[in-house]
């Protein structure tokens, strides 16, 4: 990292998903060299019309595999990290490929970027590792109780980046609420964003229980705070873990949201569950220490999703496979 410019060489693995596909443009827009590491299952259209930028160098390889990673990494000052088997229904399908792909490589992957002279590891890792908990907030400083192996082998990872830590390579732990809003590569099977097709496209919404409150971060704002992050002096990041949330509100209110923002002629109907999954996750410790607030809503996310259903940027939506991670994995047979 040149300390006399603020731009430098960023390798982000599973930069063709979700996240990646709104951060990779605004890594270029910032000025940064990009290299993404990825399979690019969903297809490479998935950046925004900088494909082919001049700065940007996809690597089309897995994670767990070395010669991959060490291409990958070559000349990087820092790493994004994002690839996983990304929520507990996709991990559930295959557990011992979540497994290898959400913690086997990883020391592989840190060590490797240590190797190559890469200063700075941000990890992307849940707010899922938390658990249930019965306080009003949750904040870091609280235990970690993963209830599922997507978020233990989450938690695991932290522990690993933690030990790897040493002067000159920097760590930064970031554990997001649940993302929402539109992306180029876009998820419909995360709630706000279940929620508000199923309102367009459906004009109803079934609600599975509703008292559970959930986390979440605008796609919009989750992808500025990892822009942001390669900017802040490493004192002010090095071994530090930091939520990284905005709005907790209820799955009915949510649902509620979802119908102010497309129509009233939406049905929301409620449904009992199982899954009573509940909490709280205060983002006060990112605010303070980092000076950073998110300023994407829930209404925003949601504005964003339906401009982009009416413009056409979204076809078949309830059965494309692309939209959900698990048919996807399926249809593929990833192994």
């Amino acid at each position: 990292m040149n300390e006399g410019n603020n731009t430098m060489n960023v390798m982000v693995t599973g930069g063709g998903g979700y996240v990646g596909s709104c951060l990779i443009p605004k890594l270029l827009a910032a000025g940064h060299k990009v290299t993404v590491l990825d399979l690019f299952i969903y297809g490479m259209e998935v950046f925004n019309g900088v494909g082919e930028h001049a700065n940007l160098r996809c690597v089309r390889g897995d994670i767990r595999d070395p010669k991959a990673v060490a291409k990958a990494v070559e000349n990087a000052d820092a790493v994004i990290h994002l690839a996983c088997i990304s929520n507990d229904p996709s991990f559930e399908l295959n557990p011992d490929l979540g497994r290898s792909i959400n913690f086997d490589c990883f020391q592989p992957l840190v060590r490797a970027a240590k190797d190559a002279g890469v200063r700075r590891f941000i990890y992307a890792s849940s707010s899922s590792v938390y658990g249930i908990k019965s306080t009003d907030n949750v904040t870091e400083e609280l235990s970690l109780e993963p209830l599922t192996d997507y978020s233990k082998f989450k938690a695991m990872c932290e522990e690993v980046l933690e030990r790897e830590r040493e002067p000159g390579f920097v760590t930064l732990t970031l554990r997001p609420a649940t993302v929402c809003g539109y992306a180029p590569r876009l998820r419909l099977d995360l709630t706000v964003n279940i929620l508000t097709n199923h309102a367009i496209n459906n004009n109803k919404i079934t609600v599975f229980g509703g008292a559970q409150k959930r986390p979440n971060i605008n796609v919009e704002d989750m992808t500025d705070l990892y822009v942001q992050c390669l900017q802040y002096p490493d004192e002010m990041i090095d071994g530090k873990v930091f939520n990284a949330g905005y709005e907790n509100h209820t799955v009915s209110q949510i649902a509620e949201m979802v119908r102010r923002n497309v129509g009233d002629k939406v049905d929301i109907v409620t449904t009992p569950t199982d899954d009573n999954r509940s909490y709280h996750v205060s983002s006060a410790k990112m605010q303070r220490e980092l000076g950073f607030t998110p300023r994407h809503s829930i209404d925003d996310a949601v504005a964003s999703l339906t401009a982009a259903f009416n413009a056409g940027k979204v076809p078949n939506p309830m059965t494309d496979a692309r939209y959900y991670n698990v048919k996807l994995m399926q249809d593929i047979q990833l192994q």
